[in-house]
Formats: structure tokens, C-alpha cells, sequence
């Protein structure tokens, strides 16, 4: 008797472990089909005059059509950016809201729970205010530090203590910061009026005006977030069985926390810098992808970062034809969208916990 025939088939046992992940690869396979789909929608649809089929010649490649200056200036130097941006701003804040509600252990947390918007926010004013800041450029930079300094800040008090870096002075650290980060914001507006005209268009949230280099210069960033967030996802796995049990196993629970807040600061800090405030997109894109995965947090992290991605370019392209030929703030469409869905789910008690992850995570 062969091998094979002695093993026999599947049991109960083995049966859902072999099965577990096809919902999960199923989902990711049609995401990735989807944001490809949506990317050269992208490319094709704007607030302006271009029409989709000179847009799409232009595309595959037809010679008339790359000979069209202002075809190159509406697909190349505006589309384009602005899809490279969305996708990158979506990722970002999607992983960056799937780590931050297991750390915290609350299916509410979002992106500003480390102070991270209030602080890239202190930081432009600051750069407008007293730099004399006036490219786009300049102002991500400054967002970005600014955020970044804040979301250090809370590390710092939430690492301090016996209590090191728990979830819950995590949450206090960065609630308490991110009051005070906004009122030396408001403080530092009060008597300055171009700065505040400026501020004012940053902090809507859109990705009007994003240029490639812009964009690209962010990506190594959020490449280095989501290396951490994915290499960290066992360990805080461990961690949602309890801090003790993580000990059991090997694991910090505090440096695992302080680890994973830092790819936080990393990708949210980038994807505010990139396109302002987006409210939202880091708290529901990780619900919908626990409906598929379950609590298993590697597959949650993949899901959550296509899910979030396919909505920012749905978004933006939403944002360019609503009033065309004007555009929406993205932030405010998602705001929209989200805000009602929220309490839709709230209401109808759809609101899943995190769980325990399966040992597969």
C-alpha cells in the first residue's frame, strides 16, 4: 500500500486548515484586479475637456495622440500622479489603521489616535508661519516632520512608567498631544491670514496638484512601514493573547507595541503629508477585511491595505467629475460615504472584536 492510500483523505481536522486561506486568496486576487482596473480608469477620466478615448489612444501608445501636448500635460503630469499618490495614500492608511486597532485592541482606532494629523498639521503652520514655506513640496516636508515629532512625543510618554507602552496610555498619550497639538495650531493661526488660507486648502485633504516627484519621494517610506507592519504581525498576533501569553511565548509586549506604533507614525505620517487629513479610510478598510480573513492579522494587513487603495482611487476619480469641472476634496466624499456607513454598522451590531489570531497569521 502506497503511501498516499495509507494517509488517506482529508479529515475534519485537516480539512478546514487546507480551505481557511481560499476566501482570503480569492479576495486578494480580485482586489489587485480591481485596482488595476480603477488605475487606468484613473488615467482616463478628469475635470477637464479630454475625452476618454483620445485618453486611452494616448495610453496604448497611438502616435497622433503622445504627440498631443495637452494630452501629455492631462494624463501624464495630472492623472498620473494623482493615481500613484492614491494608491500609495490608500496602502498606507490602510495597514496603518489594521495595526493600530490590534495594538490598541479597539475596532474604532484610527491613524489620528497618535497625534499624527495634529501634528503634521502643527507642523505646516509652523513651516508657513515662520519658514516661509511656499511650495507643495515644502509643505509635505514639514507635514510629515511635524507629524512624525508628534507621534514620537506620544511614544516617549507611552514608553515612560511602569505601564509601558499599554494600549490604553497609547490612547491617553496620543489624545492628550493631539488636543494640545491642535490648539498651538489655532494659536499660531490667529494672526496670520495667508497661512491660514493655505493651511485651510492643505487640511480638506485632496490630491489636486500631486506631482510624481512628490509622490515618489514618499514611497520609500511607506515601503519601510509596511516591511515592519508585515514583519511585526506574528508578534502582535502573540500579543492579542494577552500580555502574558506573549511573554510565554518569547515575545515584548511593550517593544512589540513601541515597534508597531512606529510603522504606524510611518505610514500615516506619509499618507498625511501626501494628501492632507483622510477621515475615515484607516478604520473601515480594516473591518471590511476582517469580514474575509477573520482574525487572522497577516491576511488582514494584505486586505486591508487593497481595500483602502481601491477606495482612495475610486474616491479621486469620484472627486474629479461630481461638479466637473470642478473638483470634491477626496476627504470630503469619503467623509460622506463613511460617516453614514459607520453608524450603519454601529446600529446594526456589525462591529466585529479583533479575536484571538489563528495560528496561521
Amino acid at each position: 500500500m502506497s503511501v498516499a492510500q495509507e494517509a488517506g483523505p482529508p479529515t475534519d481536522v485537516t480539512r478546514p486548515t487546507m480551505t481557511r486561506h481560499r476566501p482570503t486568496a480569492w479576495a486578494t486576487a480580485a482586489l489587485i484586479a480591481a485596482l488595476l482596473v480603477l488605475c487606468l480608469l484613473s488615467l482616463l477620466i478628469g475635470s477637464g475637456k479630454t475625452s476618454m478615448g483620445r485618453a486611452l489612444d494616448f495610453v496604448l501608445g497611438d502616435s497622433s495622440a503622445r504627440a498631443d501636448a495637452a494630452l501629455h500635460l492631462a494624463v501624464v503630469d495630472v492623472r498620473l500622479p494623482r493615481t500613484i499618490a492614491a494608491v500609495l495614500v490608500g496602502v498606507a492608511l490602510g495597514a496603518a489603521g489594521c495595526l493600530l486597532q490590534a495594538v490598541t485592541r479597539n475596532p474604532l482606532a484610527e491613524t489620528g489616535l497618535l497625534g499624527v494629523n495634529s501634528g503634521a498639521a502643527l507642523g505646516v503652520v509652523i513651516g508657513l508661519t515662520y519658514f516661509d514655506v511656499s511650495s507643495a513640496y515644502g509643505i509635505l516636508v514639514w507635514a510629515l516632520v511635524g507629524g512624525m515629532a508628534a507621534s514620537a512625543v506620544v511614544l516617549l510618554l507611552a514608553a515612560s512608567g511602569r505601564a509601558a507602552a499599554s494600549p490604553l496610555r497609547l490612547v491617553l498619550a496620543g489624545s492628550a498631544l493631539g488636543a494640545t497639538f491642535h490648539g498651538m495650531t489655532s494659536y499660531v493661526l490667529l494672526g496670520t491670514q495667508s497661512t491660514f488660507d493655505v493651511y485651510r486648502y492643505w487640511t480638506i485633504g485632496s490630491l489636486a496638484g500631486v506631482e510624481t516627484r512628490t509622490a515618489l519621494s514618499i514611497a520609500p517610506l511607506i515601503v519601510i512601514g509596511l516591511a515592519i507592519a508585515f514583519g511585526s504581525s506574528r508578534p502582535l498576533s502573540a500579543l492579542a493573547l494577552g500580555d502574558d501569553s506573549a511573554r510565554a511565548l518569547g515575545h515584548h509586549p511593550g517593544r512589540i507595541r513601541l515597534v508597531v506604533a512606529a510603522a504606524v507614525t510611518l505610514l500615516a505620517g506619509a499618507a498625511v503629508a501626501l494628501a492632507g487629513p483622510i477621515a475615515f479610510l484607516g478604520l473601515l478598510a480594516p473591518y471590511a477585511a476582517r469580514l474575509v480573513t477573520g482574525p487572522r492579522l497577516t491576511a488582514q494587513l494584505l486586505l486591508s491595505a487593497l481595500i483602502a487603495a481601491n477606495i482612495m482611487v475610486a474616491a479621486d476619480i469620484l472627486a474629479r467629475i461630481v461638479i466637473r469641472p470642478w473638483e470634491t476634496p477626496v476627504s470630503v466624499l469619503l467623509a460622506l460615504l463613511g460617516g453614514p456607513l459607520l453608524i450603519w454598522i454601529a446600529r446594526t451590531n456589525r462591529l466585529l472584536g479583533l479575536g484571538t489570531p489563528g495560528a496561521g497569521a
